[in-house]
């Protein structure tokens, strides 16, 4: 077969983009423990469930060990475990306000009867992994016993219980320096127990306000870190983190890839605060972005279209492609912003995201050859469309436009896969 100059060029650039995207990911230096080689998947109580204590009144939502054995049962009979969801994590106000006689955190007696250890037992036993949440200050944020001085203690308990995850939180710590330090020691501690035990840090979250953060030293230290403010159930929310996002892209994009990840913060599809639209935009952009799928729902509850977007698997394989390069914002038009991440095989994902909150949808053409440095589809391509419905779109050439519609404040997720010119 034969291929004319601009084919032949297309390739050479092919060719030098992967190059180039090899280069980035073995860049910077990861947290050795071999762990979150794709980025975390799971389930967490925190947004949807808060720190709800009173089991007496709201035996249902209330954070206890029923809750947690709801879930882990659900991850697997609904097929949650399938895709690739396998972490049932626990967020703050899990624990009685005392340390116990010999210094060791404990749980709520009455709320978790069976200690953190039982549930773990029972998490496992299911094939799932189990989270439990931490502080590096004095005291969690809702008031209950840190870790500060404690390190070593808690990582050995945790161990000790059978923990595979730890959210680690930030708040009650009384300087920056004791704030990186002490995300430091925890890092260290956990690994010197031998047990594998992800490590999700919010280190950067409480360095913003005063500094600028040492991606590349924290990466060192985290499996993922959070950026940005908590994640609420609305669109307001979903808009301000990924316009952080996308204003500081060139400060941490590059630092992720396996073994460490930047953190949006929580999925909450399936919930009461976004549209259809918006539910399909937070689902594409988290795949974009590569971050962590943890879902903060009531699985008890969930539609089965919601579910049917957490569950779908072309996204996912979006969000935990091998190649483990985060995706960015290409550029912000008027009405319409454009997302893409390389993935393996010389593939892209694409996003197009509608910024209008009015109106009907929008039609939006894009020309090929702007997409994944301009080598996304050459010397052409195959493209499907995954989201909001999946669609065969069929093969495009290199100096060819593609057209879509997306509805206000939705996104069109595509993938595009190069043909080889051999």
């Amino acid at each position: 077969m034969k291929f004319s100059h601009s084919q032949r060029l297309g390739s050479v650039l092919a060719l030098f983009s992967l190059v180039l995207v090899f280069c980035d990911v073995l860049r910077v230096r990861a947290l050795d423990n071999g762990l979150a080689r794709t980025p975390t998947m799971g389930w967490l109580h925190w947004e949807r469930f808060m720190c709800n204590l009173d089991c007496q009144e709201e035996p249902d939502s209330c954070i206890s060990e029923q809750l947690f054995m709801q879930m882990a049962d659900l991850m697997v009979s609904d097929g949650w475990k399938d895709v690739g969801y396998n972490y049932v994590c626990i967020d703050d106000c899990w624990m009685a306000p005392e340390r116990d006689s010999k210094g060791r955190l404990q749980a709520d007696p009455q709320r978790f009867p069976g200690g953190i250890q039982r549930l773990a037992n029972y998490v496992h036993s299911k094939g799932l992994k189990l989270g439990i949440y931490a502080d590096v200050g004095n005291k969690t944020c809702a008031g209950f016993p840190g870790s500060f001085g404690y390190y070593d203690i808690d990582a050995k308990t945790f161990a000790d219980w059978g923990v595979d995850l730890l959210k680690f939180d930030g708040c009650y710590c009384d300087s920056i320096n004791l704030l990186a330090k002490g995300y430091k020691h925890m890092s260290l501690a956990l690994n010197k127990t031998g047990r594998s035990i992800v490590y999700s840090c919010e280190w950067p979250l409480y360095m913003w306000p005063l500094h600028q953060p040492n991606y590349k030293k924290i990466r060192q230290y985290c499996n993922h870190w959070r950026n940005f403010a908590d994640i609420y159930d609305s669109w307001e929310s979903i808009k301000q983190i990924l316009a952080w996002t996308a204003s500081n892209q060139d400060r941490i994009v590059n630092v992720a890839g396996p073994g460490g990840w930047n953190d949006p913060d929580m999925l909450v599809i399936g919930n009461f605060g976004l549209s259809w639209d918006q539910q399909v935009t937070q689902m594409a952009l988290w795949a974009i972005m590569a971050a962590p799928l943890i879902m903060s729902n009531d699985l008890r509850q969930i539609s089965p279209q919601a579910k049917a977007l957490l569950q779908n698997k072309d996204v996912i394989a979006i969000n935990q492609d091998p190649l483990g390069k985060q995706g960015y914002r290409l550029r912000k038009e008027k009405e319409v912003e454009v997302w893409e991440r390389p993935l393996s095989n010389i593939a892209w994902a694409i996003a197009l995201r509608n910024l209008k909150e009015i109106g009907g949808p929008l039609s939006y053409t894009t020309s090929l050859v702007s997409l994944g440095k301009g080598v996304a589809c050459s010397p052409g391509c195959f493209i499907t469309q995954l989201l909001p419905i999946k669609k065969d779109h069929g093969f495009y050439g290199w100096t060819s436009s593609f057209k879509t519609q997306i509805n206000p404040t939705g996104t069109v997720l595509l993938k595009l896969e190069a043909i080889s010119p051999n």
